[in-house]
């Protein structure tokens, strides 16, 4: 697939209301659901996607928010010293239905991880994944698949999809972008 943007302001406020109204359609007024984003692009996201569900009529669901940097297979080749951020769990996920949130699926080994951090904090009913671009499956490394996304954008080894938000400081778009070397 060709490089440049994906998706504009516009088009990442309708695939939230797009996987607002998918987990609306099936859970309709669940209260026991909580979202869960993962730390960074995942946590601003599942803030957006409870003032959306919010918005269409739902109960405020319950928001964390989760560090996964020590559940990441691959830490040591990030960084020899791991910049761990805070998790925010205000609330048990013991016996609750847990909606995963991220920007970007692709090997899948981030959702694996956050399932990792999830466990040492009880025992959830069920995890659910919802992503704003979905890579493609043909890119997983691991049997996972979301329940919930935005788009599917299929992508090389050598390209990367970069959501950029006005949370982190720019302007809301996403990218294919060239991978940088290492």
């Amino acid at each position: 697939m060709e490089t440049g943007t994906i998706l504009d302001r516009e088009e990442i406020v309708q695939h939230i209301q797009e996987i607002a109204d998918q987990i609306i359609a099936r859970h309709g007024s669940n209260k026991e659901i909580a979202l869960i984003g993962i730390r960074t692009g995942g946590a601003f996201l599942a803030t957006r996607l409870r003032k959306t569900l919010v918005e269409s009529g739902v109960p405020t669901p319950s928001l964390g928010i989760l560090d996964i940097t020590l559940y990441r297979d691959d830490w040591t080749k990030i960084s020899s010293i791991p910049i761990v951020g805070k998790t925010e769990l205000p609330f048990s996920i013991d016996d609750r239905l847990l909606i995963l949130v991220d920007d970007v699926l692709y090997t899948g080994r981030t959702v694996r991880a956050a399932m990792d951090a999830l466990m040492d904090y009880g025992r959830p009913k069920k995890i659910e994944l919802a992503i704003l671009a979905d890579r493609g499956a043909e890119n997983r490394e691991l049997p996972i698949a979301p329940d919930y996304k935005g788009g599917t954008w299929t992508t090389s080894a050598e390209q990367t999809i970069n959501v950029y938000l006005e949370e982190a400081g720019f302007e809301d778009h996403a990218v294919i972008e060239k991978k940088k070397a290492a």
